[in-house]
């Protein structure tokens, strides 16, 4: 199944699947009960552009905070829960937009069908986590190690469950560290099941190894197609996943507006200090809502000429440098002044 024709699930206001846009995700790392400082992070997400926050719901104080903390938010909220049922409960009560489960993993069949009957009634989908790192004991005995035929199967279980008390607002997550792995499970998923899949390679450790792994592991398989919703997990400020989150999207083609990036790397030819320049716009730009790209490069070989797609630009050369729009150079600078003089074109050019 492709991203256009997989089912559609409700996650509060925000659609996942059935050729919605691809939303991001990240999940709180403060306490759930601690609702202020919750309200606290999630406003943060929100400013970062997230579109779906999940929060751990480890005891019934955590779960019977979720109304004050959806009083307080603008995004829709995912209860994460394990092993209780009653948790998943409480929470669909208190207004949880979503629940993320493994249904085998809360009791016995009576927990399961007062689950489904609960989020059933209040339209909450649930998606089924199966992680390669906590597969049933049967299937790691049946496959000898985690393999796509195990997740699949694991999730088919799950689904199996879930259905059997008429319930089938489902999305689906298959993770593993391993990016080949993952990459895999997820194409064999897409193959399985109709339903909208939760993409995301799990502990993929800090921030420089963490968004190397997930732009592999999820711009493949976004760029074939699958995948309705992302999560990047890092060992990081999870604001970080946010960020990483979107600029994954925006390679891979299916999420634009805001600013696109680009520089040079350095060669011999710089004269310039080419890194700062490109981090202090990076950083000046990042905020800027408007779908344009902006350019900073080492020299004037590969100013105009290979940036001509840019919006702005600027390019380098001993002691001064250009600015350039559209592949035309607009003026010279100093070196000192082609900061300031990018910035003011794109500012001028937004109050037009």
């Amino acid at each position: 199944m492709k991203r256009e024709n997989t089912r559609q699930i409700k996650v509060g206001s925000v659609a996942v699947g059935g050729g919605a846009r691809v939303s991001v995700q990240s999940m709180c790392n403060t306490k759930t009960w601690d609702v202020d400082a919750t309200v606290s992070q999630i406003l943060a997400f929100e400013e970062a552009g997230c579109d779906i926050v999940r929060v751990a719901i480890p005891d019934m104080r955590a779960a019977q905070a979720i109304s004050a903390i959806k009083e307080r938010i603008h995004i829709p909220l995912v209860g994460d829960i394990h092993f209780d049922y009653r948790l998943a409960l409480e929470a669909a009560a208190r207004g949880i937009d979503k629940i993320r489960i493994n249904p085998g993993n809360i009791g016995g069949e009576e927990n399961v069908k007062a689950v489904a009957e609960a989020c059933r009634k209040r339209n909450i989908p649930i998606r089924i986590g199966v992680n390669a790192g906590s597969l049933e004991p049967r299937l790691l005995e049946k496959y000898g190690h985690p393999c796509p035929e195990a997740l699949v199967e694991s999730a088919q279980g799950h689904i199996a469950l879930l259905n059997k008390y008429d319930f089938d607002d489902i999305c689906l997550s298959l993770k593993s560290s391993s990016v080949p792995l993952t990459i895999a499970s997820y194409r064999a998923a897409a193959e399985a099941f109709p339903y909208p899949l939760h993409l995301g390679v799990t502990e993929t450790g800090t921030l420089f190894n963490g968004t190397i792994q997930s732009a592999v592991g999820i711009g493949t398989m976004l760029s074939e197609g699958i995948g309705d919703t992302i999560r990047v997990s890092l060992t990081a400020d999870p604001i970080e996943e946010v960020r990483v989150g979107l600029a994954i999207l925006k390679a891979a083609g299916v999420r634009s507006g805001g600013v696109k990036f680009v520089s040079c790397p350095t060669c011999g030819r710089t004269e310039i200090d080419l890194i700062s320049l490109a981090q202090r716009v990076e950083q000046a730009v990042g905020h800027i809502k408007r779908d344009i790209t902006v350019a900073v490069m080492g020299c004037v070989v590969n100013g105009p000429g290979e940036a001509r797609e840019a919006d702005y630009g600027i390019a380098g050369g001993k002691d001064k440098g250009i600015l350039f729009e559209k592949g035309q150079v607009v003026g010279t600078y100093a070196y000192d002044e082609l900061f300031d003089a990018l910035l003011n074109r794109i500012e001028e050019d937004a109050k037009a």
